[in-house]
């Protein structure tokens, strides 16, 4: 009789660690997972929505406007002549943009460059 007892309390004990298992779980999700999902969905959406004019902040700090996109890649204008190529990837936050009437003034380059051109045919011209 004291077998069945002991086997029964046993059941009940497992049990409770599989509920921890769980609660832990569903912790780390809530706190860590979703909102990191999240964070990487809207990136995701502000890079494939950049346009050129745009003003944006690199990853690493760096802000810059939009010159030309490509689909891996940005030309930024950093100062007045400057181009930087970055990827795509790195461009985090979009400061002011073109669509929603920003102050960004769309610029693609110096005055004689054509629109379209690459930075190859910009050099080539100087």
């Amino acid at each position: 009789m004291f077998l069945v007892q002991e086997e029964s309390s046993d059941g009940g004990g497992l049990l409770f660690p599989l509920l921890m298992i769980a609660g832990l779980f569903a912790i780390f999700y809530f706190l860590l997972i979703r909102p990191n999902r999240r964070r990487r969905q809207t990136t995701e959406r502000l890079q494939s929505q950049l346009a050129v004019g745009d003003e944006v902040m690199t990853s690493s700090g760096l802000y810059g406007t939009v010159a030309e996109l490509d689909e891996k890649t940005v030309i930024l204008e950093t100062s007045e002549g400057v181009y930087s190529r970055y990827a795509r990837g790195a461009v985090m936050e979009v400061v002011s943009s073109t669509e929603s009437g920003g102050d960004a003034v769309p610029d693609a380059g110096p005055e004689d460059a054509a629109p379209g051109t690459t930075i190859e045919q910009r050099d080539s011209k100087d």
